[in-house]
Formats: C-alpha cells, sequence, structure tokens
C-alpha cells in the first residue's frame, strides 16, 4: 500500500499542476496570446537544459544498449498502438475515415514526455530519466511521421522536418559530450565555467515541465466545449480500454521478456501506464484528422488515466522488479 501511495504522490502533482493551468485560463492570467511564446521558450531553451541536465554524467548512457535499442522500442510500440487502435475504431462508433485516422492514432500515441518525464523523476533514478530521453526518439518521429500519414490519410507531408528541433540537436550533443566523458582534468578556468552552466541548465531544466504543463492545461481549458457532442462517451470508454487496458498489458510483456537495460524496462512500464498525447489534438486539427474526436479521446483517457496510472506502474514494479 506504501508502494502504491508513492506513485499516487508522483501523478497528483502532474495533474494538479494541469488544473492549475485550466484556472489561470479561465481567470484570464495565462493569455492565450502568451502560448506562442512560452511554447517556444520551453521547447527551445527549458527542455533542452533538462536534457543537459539528466544526460551528462549519465552512466546509464555510457552503454551502447541503453542508446540503440530505446527509440526504436519506442516507434514500434507507437506503431503497434496505432494498429491496435485502429481495430477498435468502429466499435466506437466511428464511421468516417478521418474520424478512424484520428481515433486510431490519438489512441495509439501515449503522453511520453510531458506526463512521463515529471513521474520518472519522481520514481526512478537519473539513468533511468536519462534513458527515458533517448526512448521519446522513438515515439517523436512516430508522431510526426506515422501520426501524419494516419492524420492526413496521403504520407508524412513534410513531418520529418518536424523531427529536427532544439530537443533533438541538444539530446545529441548531451550524448556525445557524455559517451566521450567530457575532458579529463580540463584547467581551472574552464572547470568554473563548466560548473556555472550545469548549474544554469540544470535550474532552467527545474522549469521546463511545470510550465509545460501549465500550457497543457491552458490548452484543455480552450477546448473542453468543443469535446462535447457526437458519441463522447462510447469514444472514451473505448479509447480508454484500448490505451489503459489493452496497451499497458501489451508493454508489461515487452519488459518482462525483452532482453534490455532495467533503465528500459522501468520507461516500458511507464510508458504504457500513460494516457493519449495532448499535442496530437493540435496535429489533428492541421492535417485534417477530426479534431472533435482527438480531444476526447486525448482529454477522456487523461481523465481516467489519473486512476489507472498509479494501478498499473504499481504492477509493472511488483511483476517485472523495476522499483
Amino acid at each position: 500500500m506504501n508502494e502504491f501511495l508513492t506513485v499516487l504522490t508522483a501523478v497528483l502533482p502532474v495533474f494538479a499542476i494541469m488544473g492549475i493551468g485550466l484556472w489561470l485560463r479561465r481567470r484570464g492570467w495565462l493569455s492565450a496570446d502568451a502560448d506562442a511564446s512560452l511554447m517556444r521558450v520551453t521547447i527551445n531553451l527549458l527542455l533542452p537544459a533538462l536534457i543537459f541536465d539528466s544526460v551528462l554524467g549519465n552512466a546509464a548512457l555510457r552503454r551502447p544498449e541503453n542508446l540503440l535499442l530505446p527509440p526504436l522500442v519506442g516507434f514500434g510500440m507507437v506503431a503497434v498502438g496505432v494498429g491496435v487502435a485502429w481495430l477498435f475504431a468502429r466499435a466506437a462508433g466511428l464511421t468516417t475515415k478521418p474520424e478512424q485516422r484520428t481515433f486510431a492514432f490519438l489512441t495509439g500515441l501515449q503522453n511520453y514526455g510531458y506526463l512521463a518525464i515529471p513521474l520518472c523523476v519522481t520514481l526512478f533514478d537519473s539513468g533511468t530519466t536519462g534513458v527515458l530521453f533517448v526512448h521519446n526518439v522513438g515515439p517523436e518521429t512516430a508522431m510526426w511521421t506515422l501520426g501524419v500519414a494516419m492524420l492526413s490519410g496521403r504520407g508524412p507531408a513534410g513531418g520529418w522536418r518536424k523531427i529536427i528541433n532544439p530537443p533533438l540537436a541538444a539530446l545529441l550533443l548531451a550524448l556525445a559530450l557524455n559517451f566521450l566523458g567530457l575532458v579529463c582534468a580540463p584547467p581551472v578556468p574552464v572547470a568554473f565555467a563548466g560548473k556555472v552552466l550545469l548549474t544554469v541548465a540544470h535550474w532552467f531544466g527545474q522549469s521546463a515541465i511545470p510550465l509545460a504543463l501549465l500550457l497543457i492545461g491552458a490548452i484543455v481549458a480552450d477546448h473542453l466545449e468543443e469535446a462535447r457532442g457526437g458519441r463522447a462517451a462510447r469514444v472514451v470508454l473505448v479509447a480508454a480500454l484500448v490505451r489503459l487496458g489493452l496497451m499497458p498489458v501489451l508493454f508489461l510483456l515487452v519488459a518482462r521478456f525483452l532482453p534490455c537495460s532495467i533503465e528500459l524496462k522501468r520507461v516500458l512500464v511507464l510508458q504504457g501506464a500513460l494516457p493519449s498525447a495532448v499535442l496530437p489534438i493540435v496535429l489533428a486539427k492541421h492535417y485534417g484528422g477530426d479534431a472533435r474526436t482527438a480531444l476526447q479521446v486525448a482529454l477522456g483517457t487523461s481523465a481516467v488515466g489519473l486512476v489507472t496510472i498509479p494501478l498499473w506502474i504499481r504492477l509493472g514494479e511488483y511483476l517485472i522488479g523495476v522499483n
């Protein structure tokens, strides 16, 4: 019971900060006009800083198995999730191709970043957090390739270009520096400057997730009304059964039987427990998907996930021994 409460204590603050973001939007303290600039600061500065803070000095990321396998598994599990969700699209009462494609992609892609990172930092060690960033290259690639193709019904349509971004550049640079062990016995001025820069990166990195969660809560507040109507209850029920019922089992099976590091097993347990990602709501609007279906899946599974996330993580810790 104490272990379950530990997981629940890690989950609740994440949703609490999102709720505060929703409240700030409703109060008018966090305006929609500020979203774009705050998101640019988060993606281009704060998240790269968090990556440097998590990767540099990370012994787990000097092992080749933690550099090559995690992104492949990350991409593969999203592909499996999308395929499984596609089989259930009609069961959700969705009849048009845009609705079905949107349901499949939104249900198949877990919230691999902005929910996973704070939970990983709270529940596991820094080595696991570093492996999580490497793993996330896989879902990120899947989102901008497989996801864009699914939503548009055509192909990636330029989505490949979105993969090359500041967080990826920061990750590759940090991995290279970490793998090489930086510079042995640097001169005092260089060592002093490096310590200052790492401290700055640490402080900036600590701001990345709270700000991102506030923005997610604000975006949710903007779209709550749009999620109503249609077959909302049925869509949410089927999406939750797939995303938060079936997919965690598949993730646990992979974590149990895949010959991989303990850090990747922890990442898989965590990823399997997560609800659908929120960012694809925006992609659905932009690439010809069905925005209402996207909202229903993302918001519905997030609400149900508040209950199921601690249960699946605790079960994964028990069955696979990754605590």
